[in-house]
């Protein structure tokens, strides 16, 4: 789901975690202060000038944000409490979401992170209700519409649907019963795409009968799906890479096939990339490691220039991130290709270079093992 964080920005940093704000929440900000300044405030409130309206409608939006981020926060601070370290927290149109850096250690564990969340909201939706009861006009307003809404964003996140907290709650009932995190993930995520069917089918019939919402179910739907899709193709990607370490399916240092920096393009082109197949070569001299060269540097070369351009002049000097130990698990390998943007991580032990490990090797042996399970 690493498409979910692009196009946010950080806009602090509280006890540690960076607090990122989706493009598209600005959407919905916008959305609830136009309707709230609109429809809701003058409705509730008729006496009042509009400026007053757009005010509070836009100090309601805000304060639902804060609410979304504390709904995040205790999910994080019960993670935290496990040991679990926190990325960031991100909101966005369809609310938040506290990237972990791991999984849960057990159900107990999992249990408490997912229902912190609705909890909080419900904490919220009682603080905002008694805040309305002990104000009038339009702060009783503004109040009373904040309790309904993270009343409606605790019962909402208690759906059964992964990778919703409903859905995390399931996982962790079914992980606790059947005492395997895999099984109980790709049921879970299965449920999960159901009820998106659900949203995404119901949403249509609410078109249909010309209400609004419908659009919004809809969107609704297809981002459960999708996300659901993901974590049960994560899982069974983890459960087949379970126990495997980076020293089981890397290239060994003497199938490596190495390139010179002084040689041309073309030659490469020609004796290599043509002739092997790969996406990429370690590019060594006088057997110093010095970095890649990949398909995506020549082709920003014009091809009447490669006669003339060495490869010294285009190959990606290495970086420490591209480095593992053969002992590192398998998974941990595919997370830092995924996290770097890099094919490829050199295999080192003790300083020195003993494979090459590829995300087309790693896939290769999904591939085999997929089928032979």
């Amino acid at each position: 789901m690493k498409g979910l964080f692009q196009g946010s920005w950080t806009i602090g940093t509280i006890i540690g975690i960076p607090i990122r704000v989706h493009f598209t929440w600005l959407i919905i900000f916008g959305l609830i202060t136009w309707s709230l300044s609109t429809f809701y405030f003058p409705m509730v409130a008729p006496d009042l000038p509009v400026t007053s309206y757009w005010i509070k409608g836009a100090l309601a939006a805000i304060l639902l944000f804060i609410s979304v981020a504390f709904h995040e926060f205790a999910h994080s601070l019960v993670a935290m409490r496990y040991k679990i370290s926190i990325e960031s927290i991100t909101l966005f149109i369809f609310g938040g979401v506290a990237q972990m850096k791991g999984e849960p250690p057990h159900p107990k564990a999992e249990f408490e992170i997912a229902i912190a969340g609705p909890l909080s909201s419900f904490f919220l939706a009682i603080v905002f209700f008694l805040l309305s009861a002990y104000t009038v006009g339009s702060l009783n307003a503004l109040f009373y519409y904040l309790a309904q809404i993270n009343l409606i964003l605790g019962i909402f996140n208690l759906i059964p649907g992964f990778p919703m907290d409903g859905g995390r709650v399931l996982r962790a009932i079914i992980w606790q019963k059947k005492r395997n995190f895999f099984y109980a993930t790709q049921k879970a995520s299965s449920i999960g795409q159901m009820i998106a069917l659900f949203f995404i089918f119901f949403g249509i019939f609410s078109l249909l009968a010309r209400m609004p919402v419908g659009l919004w179910l809809i969107l609704i739907g297809w981002f459960l799906y999708s996300a659901a899709g993901v974590s049960y193709q994560q899982s069974t990607i983890q459960e087949v890479l379970s126990g495997i370490k980076v020293k089981d399916i890397m290239i060994k240092e003497k199938d490596i096939v190495t390139i010179s920096p002084s040689i041309t393009i073309s030659e490469v082109v020609n004796n290599y990339f043509l002739k092997y197949g790969y996406g990429g070569f370690p590019v060594v001299s006088d057997g110093k490691y010095l970095g890649i060269i990949t398909l995506k540097e020549i082709k920003d070369i014009p091809k009447n220039a490669f006669e003339d351009t060495k490869i010294s002049d285009v190959y990606v000097k290495h970086k420490k991130n591209w480095e593992i130990s053969p002992e590192e698990e398998a998974i941990k390998a595919l997370e830092t290709m995924i996290k770097e943007d890099t094919g490829r991580l050199v295999v080192k032990e003790e300083n020195k270079i003993t494979g090459l490990i590829t995300r087309n090797g790693i896939a290769r042996y999904l591939q085999i093992m997929g089928k032979i399970k």
